[in-house]
């Protein structure tokens, strides 16, 4: 029924003219130096597995008409952030398989070993603040620490708040814990900062990932709560009909 009603919604608006978009949804990936080699490349095959899977490919084909932009970027330390996959516009298979086979390909250059979470947050508005015109616009942001450079990210949220960004995070905990762990109250402990300090938004949340090697199941269904969350009311209202004066 939702999907219905958003084709319907983009009859009305678009008018048969250049495609809307529903979703600009940037992804900022940590690649600080608490992750290693093995870690960057869970990561970015994660990323890939996740939007290779059958859920998350049927979310961004519902709606060819208005596709879902993506726009993938990395970040470490101060002046380290850089895009990877340009905004892109999900308007099919090939487009995605295309974005796909780019993460795979990737690999990892250097970066400086700090973690400037407030300037990756600040960097991500600024992506979207480029697709303005879409219905929805989401940043995620992963990360395996606190930040410990830049400026902090509760000097940054206030910033986000007064826009119609939302922020999600995904936080990424040590690998393999064991339940009753210590490394169980580690990830607790990374999201609730996660939770007072980076998301923003009344729809926003925090996934967890137990361990690189958990990232690509965390990120499916990150992303797959992400592309459902858009409702009729995130689309563009319909202009006003003129007032006759007499």
């Amino acid at each position: 029924m939702r999907a219905v009603l958003l084709a319907l919604a983009v009859g009305v608006w678009s008018g048969g003219a250049e495609a809307a978009c529903r979703q600009a949804l940037a992804l900022g990936l940590d690649v600080s130096g608490s992750v290693d080699a093995r870690e960057y490349r869970l990561q970015m095959d994660g990323l890939a597995d996740a939007l290779d899977s059958a859920r998350v490919r049927q979310a961004l084909m519902t709606m060819p008409e208005a596709p879902v932009n993506l726009l993938v970027y990395e970040w470490s330390g101060p002046e380290d952030s850089t895009v990877v996959l340009p905004w892109t516009a999900v308007t099919g298979p090939q487009v995605l398989n295309g974005i796909i086979g780019r993460l795979r390909g990737l690999e990892r250059r250097d970066a400086t070993p700090g973690t400037a979470l407030g300037l990756a947050m600040r960097e991500g508005v600024a992506y979207l603040n480029q697709r303005a015109d879409c219905w929805k616009l989401t940043l995620d942001l992963s990360g395996d620490g606190k930040s410990n450079l830049g400026p902090r990210p509760i000097d940054i949220k206030p910033q986000v708040e007064a826009t119609e960004i939302t922020i999600n995070a995904l936080a990424i905990g040590a690998d393999a814990p064991n339940s009753g762990d210590i490394r169980q109250a580690e990830i607790s402990g990374l999201s609730a900062y996660f939770q007072a300090n980076v998301i923003v938004g009344t729809d926003s949340f925090v996934e967890t990932a137990l361990g690189f090697d958990d990232y690509a199941k965390a990120m499916a269904r990150k992303l797959e709560r992400e592309l459902e969350t858009l409702i009729l009311g995130a689309a563009p209202p319909m202009a006003a009909a003129p007032v006759r004066r007499q």
